[in-house]
């Protein structure tokens, strides 16, 4: 009977830690857009810069919030030049630079929303000046 009486005590400790576990999990998944500082838009983007090969890198990364522009210190215009083509950062026009023939590898990834739509963007470019022709200012993090 004392067998009986502990695993029926183990069962309900057990479901009301699952069940607390789960109404935190809730409470603080409604509450992360209104803690982040989100826009109303939904324009939010965690953006990741990694340079190198799988070898040796060195990975960068931030928040990216347009209402106010916030993240990094091109907020303003990576949320702009972002806003200009709906969030697609691949739709981003090509600056017209002309960059060194040299392999560097930097991957960039962006994860997020944009007018509460979901982002996802991920792309490796032989070097930074590559990126940067690409991607403009918003995987600028380094200013």
């Amino acid at each position: 009977m004392t067998s009986t009486n502990t695993a029926t005590t183990t069962a309900v400790r057990r479901a009301a830690h699952l069940a607390l576990t789960a109404a935190t999990a809730l409470l603080l998944a409604a509450a992360a857009p209104a803690t982040a500082g989100s826009s109303a838009g939904g324009d939010q983007l965690y953006l990741m810069v990694t340079t190198g090969d799988g070898r040796s890198s060195d990975t960068r990364g931030t928040l990216l919030l347009c209402d106010p522009p916030q993240g990094h210190s091109r907020a303003a215009e990576a949320c702009a030049q972002l806003d200009s083509v709906g969030g697609d950062i691949a739709a981003l026009p090509a600056a017209d630079v002309y960059c060194p023939m040299l392999y560097a590898p930097v991957t960039v990834q962006a994860r997020g929303q944009w007018n509460g739509r979901p982002v996802e963007y991920r792309q490796t470019f032989s070097n930074d000046c590559v990126m940067g022709a690409r991607t403009g200012a918003v995987f600028a993090l380094d200013g």
